[in-house]
């Protein structure tokens, strides 16, 4: 695992509920911000999507912010799931809210939702019922802190029905967003940062390059259920083979990788595909990374 560890002495901004909050909504920012990322929705163009674009992302990610500053604040008080959940629902219903009911971070909401959680838990804090300090489990990152706090409550709780991805894991046998997050999003760890980093020791002084070779790293790696759900396991194999090529190639430190993104980026157009699960794991890997910073 390629990752420093979520520690006590991280950035006093992140570790106020309100400033791993604004760390959350600068990583959905960042994301979306990101082009040529394949078939999904940037700066420059909607990708595989004609229901939304860049705008709707971000009233989307302006949305949450409070949501995301309230998780943080329960993972701080040691709330179980049933509060996450709870909480949850409450930024889906705002996000619906601030879209005209379009589905632009339910993943992001899940996932990104108990990083926060797990970053308010990080330090000692006062116990809820008492008012003493009290220690709080110390795993070596967000992600472990995710699975010991919540896992198994995560793998018990009930599957949401409505979503693609949910549709996607019935049909397929696709594990998931939720096997991901319940065992400490290991693709993140293993996949999302080192590709991060990478990236920016490939393209020095360029952070897009290093979130596009990020993005292109993770939807090679990931059993994404939102191209299930649009292409089936053609269309994922499709998906990752592009993305993998792209990766083998150099990524971001080839010659004129630019242009062979774009050119796979409307390979998925092409193809309806949309990896949505790879944007929210990039948007959590940046979160992540952040929030590790120096």
């Amino acid at each position: 695992m390629s990752s420093r560890p979520a520690r006590a002495d991280a950035p006093h901004r992140a570790r106020d509920p309100d400033g791993v909050a604004a760390l959350a909504v600068d990583g959905l920012d960042r994301e979306v911000d990101a082009w040529p990322k394949p078939g999904l929705v940037s700066r420059i163009d909607p990708g595989s999507h004609d229901d939304m674009d860049a705008g709707t992302f971000r009233r989307s990610a302006a949305a949450l912010r409070p949501h995301f500053a309230a998780l943080a604040g329960a993972g701080r008080a040691g709330a179980g799931m049933g509060r996450l959940r709870a909480l949850g629902i409450a930024a889906e219903a705002d996000m619906l809210a601030a879209t005209g009911g379009v589905n632009t971070h339910r993943g992001a909401i899940f996932g990104l939702g108990l990083l926060c959680a797990a970053a308010g838990a990080a330090d000692r804090l006062p116990s809820a019922d008492t008012g003493e300090t009290v220690p709080r489990p110390a795993p070596s990152t967000l992600g472990d802190a995710v699975a010991a706090l919540w896992g198994a409550a995560i793998l018990d709780g009930p599957a949401p029905l409505r979503s693609h991805g949910a549709a996607a894991r019935r049909l397929h046998g696709a594990g998931g967003a939720r096997a991901e997050a319940a065992a400490g999003f290991p693709t993140l760890y293993r996949v999302g940062l080192p590709a991060l980093r990478h990236g920016r020791r490939l393209a020095p002084g360029d952070d897009e390059a290093a979130r596009v070779h990020c993005c292109f790293a993770l939807v090679a790696a990931l059993e994404d259920t939102s191209v299930l759900h649009r292409g089936g396991p053609d269309g994922l194999a499709f998906a990752r083979r592009e993305a993998a090529a792209f990766t083998a190639r150099g990524g971001v430190g080839a010659p004129g990788w630019r242009g062979d993104a774009l050119r796979i980026h409307r390979a998925f157009v092409e193809r309806r595909l949309s990896p949505g699960g790879s944007a929210d794991l990039l948007a959590m890997t940046l979160f992540v990374d952040a929030w590790e910073a120096p």
